[in-house]
Parts: C-alpha cells; structure tokens; sequence
C-alpha cells in the first residue's frame, strides 16, 4: 500500500515525505517521495523542527494515534489502512475504530480506509501504469514450488515491493 500511495500522491503532485525504515530511503525515493524519515531514529512530528502534514496515511499500525495526531496539520486527514495488534475482542481494527469515534470530536479528519473498486478510478490506474507513472515493485519472484521461502521471507519483514509466484 505504501508505495503506491506514495507514487500517486507524487503523480497527483503532493510534496511526499515517506517513512521507512533502515536502509530503504533510495527505494522510497524513487517511488516520488520527497523527503525521507527513518523510523528507527525519527518519529513523524518530533525532532527539533517537527513537520505538520495536511495528509498522513498509516498503514504500518504501528503508531499510536496520539503521534499521528501530533503530526498532523491542525485540521489534517489521518487515513488508517488497516491494522496490526490490537485487542483481543478487535484485533486490529481496535486503532481505527477509535480513531473514527474520537473524529466528530477533533478538528482532524481522523478515517480508515474503505475501498471501493470503481470503473474510472480503475482505468486511470490502467494509463498510470501503462505511462510508467505507476510501477509495481517487485522484491523477488518465486516459481510455485518455492511459495514456502516466498511466505518465510515475507515472515522476516519489510520485502521491498511484492513477491510474486509465478504458476507454470
């Protein structure tokens, strides 16, 4: 999700700043962003020249949502993408059903993502792609037979782009 959202924020000309971890800032950059955060050493809204966004999009789950609300612009949009951890009875979804039920109380814009496939919105990722302004990373293929190292490599974490299995 990330790099997509980052290469469509830069074609739609958004001013990115992508967070990533060590080691990924050339592959987050070429993707469109502009800036570049290392979350093992910086956190989004802290330093010493904390950055206010008018948009953050979340899809690590790991952030608690008073840091993402700290990062953004005072009536800025949080848009969560799913979730991980969580608590027993929600799992993790627990993170963005907060965050939609503080949001009528807050001047941000606090949301999780809902996707909706649309005819339009599918065609223009379509040109996108075929311009070459949308390219689909991809980590590392597998032939069929080796889908176990595919899933123990995802297991490991943060592959760089998808894995893809090839079917003979």
């Amino acid at each position: 999700v990330g790099s997509y959202a980052v290469q469509l924020a830069a074609v739609y000309g958004a001013e990115v700043t992508g967070v990533c971890g060590p080691g990924g800032a050339d592959f987050v950059r070429a993707r469109g962003a502009a800036h570049v955060i290392d979350y093992t050493t910086e956190d989004i809204g802290d330093g010493p020249h904390p950055h206010r966004y008018d948009v953050v999009v979340d899809n690590a789950g790991q952030r608690p949502l008073s840091v993402l609300r700290r990062a953004l612009a005072p009536h800025g949009t949080l848009v969560i993408v799913g979730g991980e951890g969580g608590t027993a009875l929600f799992g993790g979804l627990s993170r963005g059903l907060r965050a939609v039920l503080l949001s009528p109380f807050v001047r941000q814009n606090l949301r999780n993502l809902v996707s909706v496939a649309r005819r339009e919105d599918l065609l223009a990722l379509k040109e996108l792609a075929e311009n070459g302004k949308l390219v689909p990373p991809v980590d590392r293929t597998y032939p069929l037979a080796e889908t176990a190292d595919a899933v123990r490599h995802l297991e490991k974490g943060h592959p760089r782009g998808k894995l893809v299995i090839t079917v003979p």
